[in-house]
Order: C-alpha cells, then sequence, then structure tokens
C-alpha cells in the first residue's frame, strides 16, 4: 500500500480508540479512500492484516456502504438522486442526459477523465 505518511500516522492514531481492532474498519477505509480516492483490493487486505481479520471481513463493509468507491472515478463525481420521489420527478432522465453530454455511463469514467456519474 502506498499511502501518505500523514495517512499512516493517523490510521495508528485512530485504532487506539477503539478497544476492538475491527470497530477501526470504517474510519481506516475512509482515511484510505480520502488518500487514493477509491479502495482497491490490496487496500482491503492491507486493512485486514493491520486489524487481524479477514479480508472478507472488510470487504463486507466495502460492499455494503454505498460511499465507498472500489475502482477509480473521474476528477468530478456527480451523483444523481434516483428515489422514488426523485424518479418521479425526473431523477432517471436527468441522469441519462448527464450521460449524454458527457458521453459516459453510470459508474464508468467519461473519455477524457474528468466525470463520473
Amino acid at each position: 500500500m502506498n499511502l501518505k505518511p500523514d495517512t499512516l500516522s493517523q490510521i495508528d492514531e485512530v485504532i487506539t480508540h477503539y478497544p476492538v481492532k475491527r470497530s477501526a474498519t470504517l474510519p481506516l477505509l475512509h482515511l484510505i479512500q480520502e488518500d487514493v480516492g477509491f479502495i482497491s483490493t490490496e487496500a482491503i487486505e492491507w486493512i485486514a492484516a493491520k486489524l487481524e481479520l479477514q479480508p472478507i471481513n472488510v470487504y463486507e463493509v466495502v460492499t455494503f456502504y454505498p460511499m465507498f468507491r472500489q475502482k477509480p472515478i473521474g476528477r468530478r463525481h456527480i451523483k444523481v438522486c434516483r428515489t422514488l420521489s426523485c424518479a418521479l420527478t425526473g431523477g432517471y432522465k436527468v441522469c441519462d442526459r448527464f450521460e449524454k453530454e458527457f458521453n459516459t455511463h453510470r459508474g464508468e469514467i467519461s473519455p477524457d477523465g474528468e466525470v463520473t456519474i
């Protein structure tokens, strides 16, 4: 894992706040995503080793919470609400328009690397 020294020191400090290491999983995921931009398989394995867990225990957390990304995104991340109330007022149409405008699909990076919807 190639993390900034500041991130590594924050990780070591955060772990001390939890009597059970496993409880530090969420904060570590946030710190790594903030540093690297997404949570890679390597990061999952690194966190698991650091917290003395199995990688599947970290992977479960990553896949449960939608705020964790498992692949890189564009420089700008556009989020469009698609809940029922937003869908009824055109959320899906807005999303389709963004896809056409930026020549990309949801979850992918535009050809110029600028946008992920």
